[in-house]
């Protein structure tokens, strides 16, 4: 009750950080937030060409379908990184004031959520483009967005104390998120590239497992079968925040001797 407390007696501090952040995200930039949009739709249509001709996806749905999961890993991504150095890059005001540490890991995360909610709107004409019907399963979107922002944290946080003490820390989290992006079957199918019968590996990805559910809400083809995916992304998200939780609290008195 005591960390809850100071938490409210802090949030408009960690509202001025996250505030921050999205300034500094867009400094010097002519395009400002407008960016946030166009940079996804962008990318979308070049993965659509490059992969839809390599590939044969040739569905209508299929910018769709790479929009939703490149719009997830690009937010776990940016979050998870922004996080991994929030201690470090906040290192002058940890010396001078006391401020709860834990509110800049964050405050990085939050940041990046805000930037990803407003990519959402892009959805909408793409939804339209590719004559994909608005269901009542839009209202389900809830499920994979909490999903997303507590593995993001949950990850954030643990990351944010390993890259304290071990700064090489950074690096391999980059060659890292590689290797989840290709597990994640964000630009194509997994039942039609995975012939091998190993397309279930991926459901141990618990990115991929969120980005499925999204998917399913979005492209409407059910959540009946996406249950599994909700409970082992859950699952994870709520242990690697606990865990993380616990090592950061427990090795947060010693961030100013490694900062």
């Amino acid at each position: 009750m005591e960390h809850l407390k100071t938490f409210y007696r802090r949030k408009y501090l960690l509202w001025e950080l996250v505030k921050k952040g999205v300034k500094l995200k867009y400094r010097r930039s002519y395009l400002g937030i407008f960016w946030s949009l166009l940079e996804p739709l962008l990318t979308t249509i070049i993965l659509t060409v490059v992969f839809g001709t390599l590939f044969g996806n040739t569905t209508k749905s299929y910018p769709l379908y790479i929009l939703c999961g490149r719009l997830m890993y690009t937010f776990f991504s940016a979050g998870t990184k922004s996080a991994t150095r929030s201690i470090r890059s906040n290192a002058a005001m940890i010396k001078k004031v006391y401020v709860p540490k834990y509110l800049y890991p964050m405050s990085s995360i939050l940041f990046n959520f805000v930037i990803f909610a407003l990519s959402l709107i892009i959805l909408v004409p793409l939804t339209i483009y590719c004559q994909v019907s608005f269901t009542y399963r839009w209202f389900y979107l809830f499920i994979p967005l909490i999903l997303i922002i507590l593995l993001t944290f949950g990850v954030g946080i643990i990351l944010a104390t390993i890259a304290v003490f071990f700064r090489d820390m950074e690096y391999l989290w980059d060659v890292s998120l590689m290797f989840i992006m290709y597990t994640a079957a964000i630009f194509y199918y997994p039942e039609r590239l995975l012939k091998s019968g190993y397309a279930f590996l991926l459901n141990y990805n618990p990115l991929y497992c969120v980005i499925s559910v999204f998917r399913a809400c979005i492209l409407g083809t059910g959540l009946s079968n996406e249950l599994r995916n909700i409970i082992f992304a859950a699952g994870f998200s709520v242990v690697s925040i606990v865990v993380g939780t616990f090592v950061f609290y427990k090795k947060q008195n010693d961030f100013i001797l490694h900062i």
